[in-house]
């Protein structure tokens, strides 16, 4: 999520002073600022990424992981899928059960992705590198004069 919304962020930031309707460019703004706003909140959370020890686990059940991995692919497509359908539908009360499918869909993966992750299945994966290289590029673009902002830089640097 904080990589494809940092992409994004940069890529609405450079395109925000050539835009000349006012409407859109108001809506630009508006997004930017969310974005912004998502990715500070996001980046608290790298300290606390799960670490694995799966190459110690020598009682893991490979035909469960396979099984439960996938329905936990299913799930992934499922939220995607019910997310691009909230997106296309003109109608509120369809809207409303892609939601509720949508909020489903969502507790699906939890259950799953906790089963396999509890069981060492799934590799919960520490990128710490790829996590500190997107962290130190993000802060270029995020507002300095903001409180969170050097919150957000000393969770950087106490990180490792």
């Amino acid at each position: 999520m904080v990589a494809a919304q940092s992409n994004a962020l940069i890529k609405f930031k450079k395109a925000y002073p050539k835009i000349k309707d006012p409407i859109l460019k108001t809506i630009y703004k508006q997004t930017i600022d969310t974005l912004t706003q998502n990715i500070m909140e996001l980046l608290q959370f790298y300290p606390l990424t799960p670490k694995t020890h799966r190459d110690e686990d020598e009682s893991r059940d490979d035909a469960s992981a396979a099984v439960a991995g996938e329905l936990l692919g299913f799930a992934k497509t499922s939220i995607k899928s019910y997310a691009l359908a909230i997106t296309e539908t003109a109608t509120p009360s369809l809207r409303k059960v892609f939601k509720k499918h949508l909020n489903g869909a969502i507790d699906t993966h939890a259950k799953i992705f906790n089963y396999l992750y509890e069981r060492n299945l799934y590799p919960a994966s520490n990128h710490s590198k790829c996590k500190k290289r997107q962290a130190y590029r993000l802060l270029a673009f995020l507002p300095r004069s903001d409180s969170v902002f050097h919150y957000n830089v000393i969770i950087y640097k106490n990180w490792f």
